[in-house]
C-alpha cells in the first residue's frame, strides 16, 4: 500500500512541477511582453546595428559575442529564415562578448560600420573564428590576415576601434543583457518574447508565430 501511495505522491508532484513550469513560462512571456511595450529600448538602441527592413512587424534581437561558435552557426540560419520572409523580419545585434578578449572583436565590428562595412566584417569574422577564437589558444591577431578581403582601410580601423564611445556601447548592451537574464549566447527575443528552448526549430517557430500574428491573423 505504501507503494501505492508513494507512486501516486510522485504522479502528483510531477503534475504540480509541469503545472509550475507552465505558469512561470507564462508569466516571463507576459514580463518580457510588457517589457517590449513599454520599455522598448531595453531591446533596441539607437546604436544597435540592424539588418533588414525598417518597416518590419516582426523584430529579431540577437545578444551575441563575435567569439561564439553558436552564434557563428546560427548566422545562415538566421539569414536563410530572413531570406523567406522579405521585409518582414528587422535583425538587432546586441553585444553580449562573455568570451575573455572578445570586447577587442566588438571593437573591430564598430570600427568597420563607420566605413559601411559592418555586416561584411561580421561574415569574414564568422568563417575566420575556428582560426583566431579558439578557447584552449585563442589568437586575436589573426583576425587581420582575414580583414584584408573584406575592403576595409585596416589603418583607419585601428584607430577608429579605440573609439570611447565603443566601450560605452558595450557596457549598456551588458547592462540590458543583465536585465533580460541573457547569461549566454545567442540569446533571442522576438518582438520582446525570450527563445526560452533553445535550438533552431525553437527560434524559427518563434519567428513564424509573430509572422503569423502581424502579417497573417486577418486571414484565419
Amino acid at each position: 500500500m505504501k507503494y501505492i501511495i508513494f507512486g501516486f505522491a510522485c504522479v502528483v508532484l510531477f503534475f504540480i512541477f509541469v503545472l509550475a513550469s507552465s505558469y512561470y513560462k507564462g508569466k516571463q512571456l507576459e514580463k518580457y511582453g510588457f517589457m517590449a511595450r513599454e520599455n522598448a529600448e531595453l531591446f533596441v538602441k539607437d546604436h544597435s546595428p540592424t539588418l533588414g527592413s525598417a518597416d518590419a512587424k516582426v523584430y529579431l534581437v540577437e545578444f551575441m559575442d563575435p567569439a561564439c561558435e553558436t552564434c557563428a552557426a546560427f548566422s545562415p540560419l538566421v539569414k536563410r529564415i530572413m531570406d523567406a520572409n522579405p521585409g518582414k523580419i528587422r535583425l538587432v545585434l546586441r553585444y553580449a562578448p562573455f568570451h575573455d578578449g572578445a570586447d577587442y572583436f566588438v571593437k573591430i565590428l564598430e570600427a568597420a560600420r563607420k566605413q559601411g562595412k559592418y555586416e561584411k566584417t561580421l561574415d569574414i569574422m564568422y568563417k575566420s573564428q575556428p582560426y583566431w577564437a579558439s578557447h584552449h589558444n585563442p589568437q586575436p591577431e589573426k583576425i587581420w590576415q582575414f580583414l584584408r578581403e573584406s575592403g576595409l582601410d585596416l589603418e583607419q580601423l585601428k584607430e577608429d576601434m579605440n573609439d570611447p564611445a565603443i566601450e560605452k556601447i558595450i557596457v549598456q548592451d551588458l547592462a540590458d543583457a543583465k536585465t533580460l537574464n541573457v547569461r549566454k549566447t545567442p540569446g533571442f527575443f522576438v518582438n520582446g518574447r525570450p527563445l526560452q528552448t533553445f535550438g533552431y526549430q525553437q527560434l524559427q517557430g518563434l519567428i513564424y508565430s509573430e509572422i503569423k500574428a502581424n502579417y497573417y491573423q486577418d486571414q484565419d
